[in-house]
């Protein structure tokens, strides 16, 4: 979108015409569409859909995360201007990204919860577009593995995180943030053997089979060492990303439920994912971003940084 049709053109999440492209737009006005990409329910042409979850029911502290996508769309508003930087192309002008919008679910029925999301994403992707999620509790990236499961297979997993998510829990009725990815395991999602855990600080003496890169190891080796060690356990198989942001240190986005001292930097984090270009990724999700507890709005940027730097990760591959 042209720098002149700023002057006269309002609300770029309805009236833009080009699904790729810049959006030069106050950052402090207009509806708050994902990186002022198009809301449209129309996924024709659509390379990525960026979906919000509002769900936040399945947490075992502090609530709040269903006010995460809302917060990290307003704080995406001061990103479309420029290039991603770092990356030496830009994913909003090489690929068509739109906003798809929020999971419509009854807060009142929590048990309909999981398959009306994976029902949400398996409709996403059997359009062959993929999905950069906003959510929401951790718990839902488990209905979101069970439909990237469905189309590609057992998926590698890279997970970033304070906490393994990975304690026993054979009640597959049970809805908890804290036990979704053993869940993903027991189900047949999820390869621990080719999946990475990066950032782990709480004790979970059972890990599965996961490889994991916990924090005392990140900051002993640092960020570059940890993303060759990433990219050398994915190598080129199918990834799902999923980042809880309490994987950065609470210094860093303190916006959360269940925060976790001794984890790594907002710079660090960048350097990381930044380093792991050429992931086979197929889509990915941002978690636990819960604004209440934080004023000054740090922990919805950094979520929107992650959310910006998934698209680019994802679109890194398919450049040709």
């Amino acid at each position: 979108m042209a720098l002149e049709d700023a002057k006269t053109q309002i609300d770029h999440a309805f009236t833009r015409k080009d699904l790729r492209g810049a959006s030069y737009e106050n950052a402090f006005a207009g509806a708050t569409s994902f990186l002022r990409r198009r809301y449209t329910k129309d996924l024709n042409g659509v390379d990525v859909a960026i979906t919000g979850v509002p769900f936040d029911q399945a947490v075992t502290h502090r609530s709040g995360t269903r006010f995460g996508p809302r917060a990290i769309r307003e704080a995406s508003a001061l990103q479309p201007f420029d290039a991603p930087y770092g990356w030496g192309y830009n994913v909003l002008e090489e690929f068509a990204i739109a906003d798809y919008g929020d999971l419509a679910f009854d807060y009142a029925k929590p048990a309909d919860f999981p398959e009306a999301l994976k029902s949400h994403i398996a409709g996403i992707l059997s359009h062959d577009t993929a999905t950069v999620t906003l959510g929401g509790d951790h718990f839902i990236t488990l209905p979101i593995l069970e439909a990237y499961a469905e189309k590609y297979g057992p998926m590698s997993v890279l997970q970033f995180d304070a906490h393994s998510d990975t304690w026993a829990d054979d009640d597959m009725e049970r809805i908890d943030h804290g036990t979704f990815l053993y869940k993903a395991v027991k189900l047949g999602l999820v390869d621990p053997a080719r999946s990475v855990q990066v950032g782990i600080r709480t004790d979970n003496p059972d890990t599965l089979g996961f490889n994991i890169i916990d924090a005392p190891e990140m900051h002993r080796i640092g960020p570059h060492a940890v993303a060759e060690r990433i990219c050398g356990i994915l190598k080129d198989y199918p990834a799902y990303l999923t980042f809880d942001i309490d994987c950065l240190d609470p210094a860093f986005a303190p916006g959360t439920g269940t925060p976790v001292w001794g984890g790594p930097s907002s710079a660090d984090m960048a350097a990381i994912l930044r380093n792991i270009a050429g992931i086979e990724l197929m889509g990915g999700d941002v978690v636990e971003v819960s604004p209440a507890y934080d004023t000054t709005g740090a922990t919805a940027i950094a979520g929107a940084h992650v959310a910006t730097e998934i698209l680019s990760l994802w679109g890194w591959t398919r450049r040709g």
